[in-house]
């Protein structure tokens, strides 16, 4: 297969990271509110209530978390790339030896390299140097925004797993239910980002469901010994 050809799936970090963190958040997070709740003795409605509260504030907290972030991320990039621009601008010839002796340490030749770094930079001197010596290209420069909403949709949509699967619950079935759901939907949400990363599946799944069951154990047992406590 050509290069051209290849499937590559490092453009899709940024966007990965931000809805497998928000989703596995949402799903963990609110099903350990709610089995926490549940294990208390709470009613059906207190339940509701708080997992409800739960997702909206894990939501917001999550898209606003995520725009700060990626925004300091962003002004670190600019003050870069305007960096860059002036010494384009105002020191050229450094710039070229700089580029030059890049390549050199990729193991051209000391007149290759001058020729490529010349050709390069008549072409497009700004993205080559932003590339070569900054690892900044379009496909990988934080954008807030899409952070911000792709984080506050994906925990909301895993948040709405558990707290959708104890809302349909009785009461005597309400912790199993949500608790094979939510193992159900990590399983899923493990096997599908491996898939849209491009990486196996086994470590993925095995990383979410683990961690996932230990947060689920811990909370219902901190919920029962304060459910007994008040009782």
């Amino acid at each position: 297969m050509s290069e051209q050809g290849e499937r590559h799936f490092s453009h899709r970090i940024g966007l990965l990271r931000a809805m497998v963190l928000g989703a596995n958040d949402g799903i963990i997070s609110t099903a350990c509110l709610i089995l926490g709740v549940a294990a208390a003795h709470a009613s059906g409605h207190a339940i509701l209530v708080a997992g409800t509260a739960g997702l909206v504030a894990g939501a917001a907290s999550m898209a606003i978390g995520e725009y700060v972030s990626v925004s300091s991320q962003r002004d670190s990039e600019q003050a870069d790339i305007k960096k860059e621009i002036w010494e384009l601008e105002n020191t050229p010839e450094r710039e070229l030896a700089e580029l030059t002796g890049i390549y050199q340490s990729k193991g051209l030749t000391p007149e290759l390299a001058r020729e490529v770094a010349e050709e390069l930079t008549k072409h497009d001197a700004l993205t080559i140097h932003l590339a070569e010596e900054l690892g900044i290209s379009a496909h990988n420069m934080a954008r807030p925004i899409q952070a911000a909403l792709s984080s506050a949709g994906s925990f909301s949509v895993g948040a709405g797993i558990p707290l959708l699967a104890s809302s349909l619950a009785n009461d005597s079935n309400r912790i199993w239910l949500t608790i094979v759901v939510v193992f159900v939907a990590l399983l899923g949400l493990g096997a599908s980002s491996a898939t849209f990363g491009g990486a196996h599946p086994v470590k993925p799944v095995l990383r979410i469901v683990l961690g996932g069951g230990a947060a689920m154990a811990f909370t219902m047992a901190i919920g029962s010994l304060f459910g007994a406590t008040v009782g």
